[in-house]
């Protein structure tokens, strides 16, 4: 049995239509009138105790929704949810009990007070046994660098200290499934690795579950298993990331640095899209000409100095798939 099951979720909003002008605004106030916006629209899908999974779309496509749904803050329009055979928003008190959830740009900790003071009032709320939070405490400290920052108040760390000790926070009691809001947005690229290496190693070690909400495709790519797409409330993708980048990302890049500077350089099945000093770059279809082939035809009349093959990136082949580039529907009726 999966231990998160989301069956034709749907989530309504009544939404106050509003009148232009003052007679307008009288009417509204006298005989208000509304319409229903459909946030989530039927999505269903289940995920297995252990499994990192992104949950993605453009904005407005009602991820947030779902996720407010899973960790029942709301109350579904009609569909089911059950996680661990509990519902969210029936079983309030012990589905909470047994998630984390960390919101990039909101933070779970006590303003005015000490990072360990802080975890030391989760410590009581949470009931966790003094044995496990120490031992806890003392990994992600490790891990984290929480030591450096322990005793200051919350109010004067950095963005990147506070979404640390937030992350820290939200694993202290051992839930069994965590929901990640933008966990590294607005970090530096040394603080994203840290962050990203932390979570690989949770999930490793505990088996946590864990549930991404994130702009940022890279964290998807380097923590993820998998990824479900959502778009105008609606589930659109449902694989692995390999998956998409392997029947979407056909194209690919290779970088080639010649021993001396050639000039126009043409090789059937592959066109040159940039050049800079004795370098160069080919973009060509791994589907219609093999990699082997181009190289060996670039050897036979060029000196090669060195030469890299770039594979796609995931990020452009989800921008492609926000703005329509790509049709979904019709490329995956065999996989979603």
């Amino acid at each position: 049995m999966a231990l998160i099951e989301v069956k034709d979720l749907v989530k309504e909003y009544k939404l106050s239509v509003r009148n232009k002008g003052i007679l307008g605004s009288i009417k509204s106030l006298l005989i208000p009138e509304y319409q229903m916006k459909r946030a989530v629209d039927g999505v269903s899908f289940t995920i297995e105790r252990g499994e990192t999974v992104g949950f993605i779309g453009p904005n407005g496509a009602g991820k947030s929704t779902t996720v407010k749904m899973l960790t029942g803050i709301l109350v579904p329009t009609s569909g089911t949810i059950t996680i661990g055979g509990l519902s969210p928003y029936k079983d309030r008190k012990q589905n909470t009990s047994r998630i984390g959830v960390v919101f990039g740009q909101r933070t779970q900790l006590w303003w005015d007070l000490p990072v360990a003071d802080t975890y030391d009032l989760l410590k009581h709320i949470y009931k966790i046994p003094t044995k496990a939070f120490e031992s806890n405490l003392n990994m992600f400290s490790e891990m984290l660098g929480l030591h450096e920052f322990m005793k200051q108040p919350v109010r004067q760390l950095s963005l990147g200290q506070k979404m640390r000790a937030d992350i820290a926070a939200a694993l202290l009691h051992d839930p069994e499934i965590i929901f990640f809001d933008e966990p590294t947005i607005g970090l530096d690229v040394i603080a994203k690795e840290k962050i990203r290496s932390f979570i690989k190693h949770i999930n490793k070690e505990k088996g946590t579950t864990m549930l991404f909400t994130t702009h940022d495709m890279v964290d998807i790519e380097k923590t993820c298993d998998r990824m479900i797409i959502i778009d105008k409330g609606t589930s659109i993708y449902d694989g692995t990331v390999a998956e998409i980048k392997q029947r979407f990302g056909s194209d690919r890049i290779l970088a080639v640095e010649f021993s001396q500077a050639y000039g126009s350089i043409f090789i059937p099945g592959a066109e040159l899209i940039e050049e800079k000093d004795n370098k160069k770059w080919f973009r060509f279809s791994k589907d219609e000409v093999q990699v082997s082939e181009l190289i060996n035809k670039l050897s036979q009349k060029y000196g090669i100095v060195d030469l890299t093959v770039q594979e796609p990136e995931i990020e452009s082949i989800i921008r492609d798939i926000y703005q329509g580039g790509i049709n979904l529907n019709a490329s995956l009726s065999g996989v979603c």
